[in-house]
């Protein structure tokens, strides 16, 4: 039998890069660290792992404290281990991307928490590595975004292809021509068009897309 106990003995914590898109911008959920280190500098939502929990499940259980959602879509993409990241102990961290409507985000947790959506285009420094964190985790959503429905969990249930695109160019940093846009759509089987209109960005109103999600 593996005598375990010979083995040095880490930290296990869940850090989540929770993305929220809003007035075109792409914004990532950031709160004042409680406590040493790093107390009163900006960090991420996260925590330790619970001896009775497995990672997602420590995961969920932070974004519900933080934001008072239980129902988000939550992807796992990284694990950072170096040896000096967090000068308190050794503390391995499993990364997760958290995709939310800012719409849906309880205010009264934001105050709580002292916590605040921050443009990630204009992000400040946080503590440890977690700048490191959310352009891992904007790296992979740019890849998703364009093959995958995810671009749903961020946008309301009806949207204009305009607004569409708008959170494309916010997490892929760049500008997209608007027909080639309208063409790559075209070959999505996952969005579709309703028969709704917005009468509210142009006088002969816009058509309503929604995902199948």
């Amino acid at each position: 039998m593996t005598n375990y106990s010979s083995y040095p003995r880490f930290l296990v914590s869940v850090d989540c890069v929770v993305f929220g898109f809003e007035d075109g911008k792409l914004k990532v959920l950031t709160h004042k660290r409680p406590y040493e280190p790093g107390e009163g500098e900006l960090s991420l939502i996260g925590g330790f792992v619970e001896r009775d929990e497995n990672l997602e499940m420590a995961a969920r259980r932070l974004l519900l404290n933080f934001t008072g959602l239980d129902d988000v879509y939550i992807q796992q993409i990284a694990a950072f281990g170096d040896v000096e990241r967090d000068p308190g102990e050794r503390v391995i961290s499993i990364v997760y991307s958290v995709l939310i409507n800012i719409k849906w985000y309880d205010e009264e947790l934001a105050q709580k928490y002292n916590a605040e959506w921050i443009n990630v285009d204009e992000l400040p420094q946080l503590c440890f590595d977690h700048n490191e964190m959310v352009e891992k985790a904007r790296k992979i959503l740019g890849e998703s975004i364009k093959e995958t429905p995810v671009a749903g969990y961020l946008l309301p249930r009806y949207f204009t292809i305009s607004n569409l695109q708008s959170l494309h160019e916010a997490v892929l940093r760049q500008e997209i021509d608007k027909r080639n846009f309208r063409r790559s759509l075209s070959e999505k089987s996952y969005i579709h068009a309703t028969n709704l209109i917005d009468k509210m960005s142009s006088r002969r109103g816009a058509t309503l897309y929604e995902f199948d999600l």
